[in-house]
């Protein structure tokens, strides 16, 4: 399963709408998104903590109301040029725009609407002002599409993941049939055999893990488990995952990666 990284993040400005819906015509399999809870309660699709790298605006997205943030330029920043020139005349191509915030509504409206089954990977990053709050507004949410409460989890529209061991644990206790990934940058001593805790499905290493403890994709399958892997976006990198034989594969480029995985 390809997933698109922020969207189609290599070439639209990431977590906005455009950056989605490219992610979709590229045949993305599912979507990744970051959310972050606004001073007035909304989840909205933001990375950083701060708003400088991704806008035109500064300071903490905590401390803005979702009406602070629709005043602001999410999209323009990503200015550079496509790598290759053939991109100029790609008719997806698109020059950098005016985008305003993305709210996860907005996000979970596009997936459902979708005419075939895409599924969304949504992260919540730790540590925050509101704590809980944030996994407990997201399994709102959920249920407000009709994500929360999947017939049968291996065909969840909707997957929760975190790097925080308690915000994966907060997910199970509210959603228990939407599927986990527990994010990690390095495997704990006490799931070196491939364990993981309770109610979580997935192992969500970094592609730079795999690199260095290849063998864990090997240990985590001989548990039942499935691994989600990030970012996976260079070529040997494609090449590598696929060997291992992960089951997700995050990447800022679905289109070409998706192209490499077919490629005899």
């Amino acid at each position: 399963m390809v997933v698109a990284h922020r969207g189609s993040s290599a070439v639209v400005a990431e977590h906005t709408l455009a950056a989605y819906e490219r992610a979709i015509v590229d045949g993305a399999d599912g979507v990744e998104c970051d959310v972050r809870l606004t001073r007035d309660g909304h989840l909205v699709c933001v990375h950083d903590r701060r708003l400088d790298r991704t806008s035109d605006g500064y300071g903490l997205v905590s401390e803005r109301s979702l009406d602070d943030l629709d005043r602001l330029d999410f999209g323009r920043w990503h200015d550079d040029l496509p790598r290759v020139a053939d991109e100029l005349i790609d008719p997806l191509y698109r020059m950098p725009e005016v985008a305003s915030v993305l709210t996860l509504d907005e996000l979970l409206g596009l997936v459902v609407d979708t005419d075939r089954l895409v599924r969304i990977f949504i992260e919540t990053k730790h540590p925050n002002r509101y704590a809980g709050l944030v996994e407990q507004e997201l399994v709102s949410a959920l249920r407000r599409f009709g994500l929360a409460d999947p017939p049968d989890p291996h065909q969840s529209a909707a997957t929760l993941m975190s790097f925080a061991p308690i915000a994966v644990r907060r997910m199970r206790l509210l959603a228990p049939a939407v599927p986990k990934v527990w994010l990690m940058t390095s495997v704990p001593p006490r799931r070196r055999d491939g364990s993981l805790p309770a109610g979580v499905e997935l192992a969500g290493p970094s592609v730079r893990m795999l690199r260095d403890t290849p063998d864990y994709v090997r240990r985590v399958h001989s548990r039942g488990h499935r691994v989600y892997a990030w970012t996976v976006d260079a070529d040997a990198d494609v090449d590598l995952v696929a060997a291992l034989g992960v089951d997700v594969i995050a990447t800022n480029e679905p289109i070409r990666v998706r192209a490499r995985l077919a490629a005899p």
